[in-house]
């Protein structure tokens, strides 16, 4: 199973959305980048753990989610699947981003899941680990 590292500075969250890969669905949004190897600023560490990069990954929700106990519980609920799907399934030499939307608050889990691991496929960075 892939580390999981965060994703912590404004930078690093525009540099993901700058690359201009990403997967709508109604519960999240997806935006995915390989990680720079170039050793710009905006590339930041790349843990390596047992010689497989650490997956990184951030979650945000705009005010269009609702208020502060909305975006919190909508970036909790991302998190979660993320936990599930991503530690499993994500390519492990990419920067995620998972961004809620108005769904993910009343979207069924199982629905969520679903279309992270939708995501992940669309973008031809689901993996089957063993």
């Amino acid at each position: 199973m892939a580390q999981l590292a965060r994703l912590k500075r404004r930078q690093e969250f525009l540099a993901v959305a700058a690359s201009g890969r990403k997967f709508v669905a109604p519960g999240l949004i997806l935006q995915a980048r390989r990680h720079s190897t170039d050793g710009s600023p905006s590339a930041g560490p790349v843990d390596s753990v047992g010689g497989e990069a650490a997956l990184r990954i951030g979650f945000t929700a705009s005010r269009k989610v609702g208020n502060a106990v909305a975006r919190n519980r909508a970036r909790r609920r991302l998190k979660a699947a993320s936990e599930t799907i991503m530690r499993a399934h994500a390519a492990s030499d990419h920067d995620y981003v998972l961004v809620a939307r108005a769904g993910t608050l009343t979207r069924a889990y199982g629905d969520l899941l679903a279309d992270l691991s939708a995501g992940l496929r669309q973008l031809k960075l689901y993996r089957t680990r063993h």
